[in-house]
């Protein structure tokens, strides 16, 4: 319990601390882009047309709606935080850990991953919806939140983007866990100094990997959650109208777009389009 405590003071605080990344991460990802691109110089040096960076779309959300403005969304996010993290610790006791010091064989990666998939899939998808909302419309409060959802698209609404969610969460988990049983097993010597920090170090780079290969089906996921969701964010002209989630990754494929939002400092204009959205209007 002391454990889960900590855990849950650490995860609250960390959620405050990345809140504003990562509510302007999530704008980006849906097209909300209420200031013109402007000429800027690539990594090369060539002159191209870029879109503002993170401390600019920061400034504007201060401009608009003040400095909270930046925490728009942080309480679902806390509490979606605060309830998985529970639903994680308690489906980890459930299935039980076979911690063994040095057991570094391939079985014991993948049964270990196994639990952790089957943890990280318990954890409550509906307060994800609420976050989202929050985040990006002018809803009163998560309540108002979630008789919006229920009006909307019943209660499936609240479950909008979990298949893409969960395939990239799995898939992430697999290919970072693997990728370091590999590292650790085949290029990290146990002769070697600082073992330990080495493996950690491998750990989170193939954690980094996974997170960069997986990102289309987070941005997938955050999208078919706004899809048709009764705000204007999430309707023509502002967003196209997808029936189902490969619709919108076939689509976003089509353009050349599915690494939208991965970047907040380095963001070139895509071409053929040109973003003039006001915030007041885009939800």
């Amino acid at each position: 319990m002391a454990d889960t405590c900590g855990q849950i003071l650490l995860g609250s605080g960390l959620t405050v601390l990345s809140h504003p990344l990562m509510y302007i991460k999530v704008l980006i990802q849906v097209g909300h882009e209420p200031l013109p691109p402007s000429l800027g110089r690539n990594l090369f040096g060539r002159q191209v047309y870029q879109l503002p960076g993170l401390l600019a779309y920061a400034k504007h959300i201060v401009k608009i709606d003040g400095k909270a403005g930046l925490f728009k969304g942080l309480a679902p996010r806390l509490c979606a935080g605060t309830i998985g993290t529970v639903v994680h610790s308690k489906v980890v006791q459930v299935l039980g850990s076979q911690q063994k010091a040095g057991d570094g064989s391939l079985q014991y990666v993948v049964n270990e991953t196994a639990k952790e998939m089957i943890a990280r899939s318990s954890c409550t998808f509906p307060l994800q919806i609420i976050k989202m909302l929050k985040s990006k419309s002018v809803l009163s409060g998560v309540l108002d939140s979630i008789f919006t959802v229920y009006r909307e698209e019943g209660i499936l609404g609240f479950f909008a983007g979990l298949i893409p969610r969960l395939l990239g969460d799995v898939l992430s988990l697999w290919i970072c866990n693997l990728l370091a049983h590999l590292i650790n097993t085949y290029a990290i010597d146990d002769s070697m100094s600082h073992t330990g920090e080495i493996r950690n170090c491998s750990q989170a780079v193939t954690g980094f990997f996974a997170s960069m290969l997986t990102y289309p089906f987070v941005l997938v996921s955050n999208l078919m959650v706004v899809n048709n969701c009764g705000l204007a964010g999430g309707l023509p002209p502002y967003a196209s109208v997808y029936p189902t989630w490969v619709d919108c990754w076939r689509h976003l494929s089509r353009e050349g777009n599915m690494s939208r939002g991965n970047s907040l400092f380095f963001r070139k204009l895509p071409a053929g389009k040109m973003y003039a959205v006001d915030q007041k209007r885009f939800f």
